[in-house]
């Protein structure tokens, strides 16, 4: 099989994995690209960097309108990574690839187990799973907020709770009312550069996005709704996919096939539309456990290959 046809095939596989489930891109694309394609691993997270920074900028502006971004709060958080993001470039071509490859495969496990996490917790809650986790799928975890829509018959998909006194977190989700600026604390602020910083680590050196990551961190210390999290996730993940993009390009020491490079990412982002179809007649808990259990044999398997 020609590079081109490989390259098409691969990266459609990663856009439509993109658009079904929100997130998760890097986490196959770089795989794809080392052990189908044969580049190497600091290069193929390069190439990673640019379907992430492509795919956020289309879904920012899909949500730009919503009023699910907290611009500023995303802005912060992502400042925290700036550093780490650029020093993790700089390192992605200094460290042995097989030290690379174990991280890389240590990430995607760790992406996986919080997916089915997620399953087992929205399961034993009782709750409708959405089109992909909420940690890894931006629009479809908004659509799952608002599944206690009525339908196309007119009837709710979701019982209505008795009501009660609305938390802080979920006035804030109603009417967009910022939390009290004390609420979080200063040990909260720490937590919150702590994370950023290692997010912008993981963007800088693996290549992915880390929305699953920057989620759960955005929703416990920042005490966001998740449709604000969700969305305001995606600032944090596209400012350091442009940093660490932006450094690996002006470091030097990338060198991107164009064979490979034009033909995958132009395909993953045709894929990433299709995608969205496939979500919506496919159950979203199926989609993701699917997901979760690709990652695990890819992450053993880059393991296997390691050791052996």
């Amino acid at each position: 099989m020609s590079v081109l046809i490989l390259a098409l095939l691969c990266g459609a596989v990663v856009g439509l994995a993109l658009g079904a489930l929100g997130g998760g891109g890097g986490v196959l694309a770089v795989p794809a690209l080392v052990y189908l394609l044969g580049l190497a691993p600091a290069d193929a997270g390069t190439t990673s960097l640019v379907v992430v920074t492509i795919t956020s900028v289309t879904a920012l502006a899909r949500h730009a309108g919503t009023g699910n971004i907290r611009w500023r709060t995303g802005a912060l958080f992502a400042a925290a990574g700036v550093a780490p993001a650029i020093g993790a470039s700089v390192l992605a071509h200094r460290i042995p690839q097989a030290l690379l490859t174990t991280a890389f495969a240590v990430l995607a496990a760790f992406a996986a187990l919080v997916m089915l996490r997620g399953l087992r917790a929205a399961r034993g809650a009782g709750r409708p799973v959405a089109s992909a986790s909420r940690a890894a799928a931006p629009e479809q975890a908004v659509a799952a907020s608002r599944s206690g829509h009525t339908g196309r018959t007119g009837t709710p998909a979701v019982q209505p709770e008795p009501r009660r006194a609305a938390t802080s977190t979920e006035a804030e989700d109603a009417g967009g009312v910022e939390a009290p600026s004390g609420s979080v604390g200063r040990a909260g602020y720490v937590r919150t550069a702590m994370a950023g910083a290692g997010l912008g680590a993981v963007t800088g050196l693996l290549g992915v996005g880390g929305g699953f990551l920057a989620v759960p961190a955005l929703v416990s210390v920042l005490r966001l709704p998740m449709r604000k999290a969700v969305g305001t996730s995606l600032v944090v993940i596209l400012i350091n996919s442009v940093v660490s993009l932006a450094t690996r390009m002006a470091a030097g020491g990338t060198s991107l096939d164009l064979a490979v490079f034009g033909p995958f990412v132009g395909a993953a982002v045709l894929g990433a539309w299709d995608g969205k179809r496939l979500a919506a007649k496919l159950s979203g808990a199926a989609l993701q456990r699917t997901f979760a259990v690709v990652l695990l044999a890819m992450a053993a398997f880059m393991l296997i290959d390691v050791i052996v």
